[in-house]
């Protein structure tokens, strides 16, 4: 039995905002190939991001988290700061 957790969901994404308390705001772009035109195609989404410390600063890459909901919006937690 290992000792390492395992989560459900890990994103890498880019923090757009860090202006409100303990919360940043990650944009994760994904590519794929559609189906129809198989042309690369680059979609993005933001999600609102739990951070205690506040360790995260704007335009810092990140590896985000799925956790419990902490509330309306944020259902993620930051992992670390790459």
């Amino acid at each position: 039995m290992s000792t390492e957790k395992t989560f459900k969901k890990t994103l890498d994404g880019i923090v757009v905002s860090d202006k409100n308390e303990k919360t940043i705001v990650v944009k994760v772009t994904r590519r794929f190939k559609d189906a129809v035109y198989s042309k690369f195609v680059s979609t993005s989404k933001k999600y609102h991001v739990h951070d205690e410390a506040s360790k995260a600063k704007m335009g810092d890459a990140v590896t985000i988290i799925e956790s419990r909901p902490y509330s309306k919006l944020k259902k993620w937690e930051l992992f670390k700061v790459n």
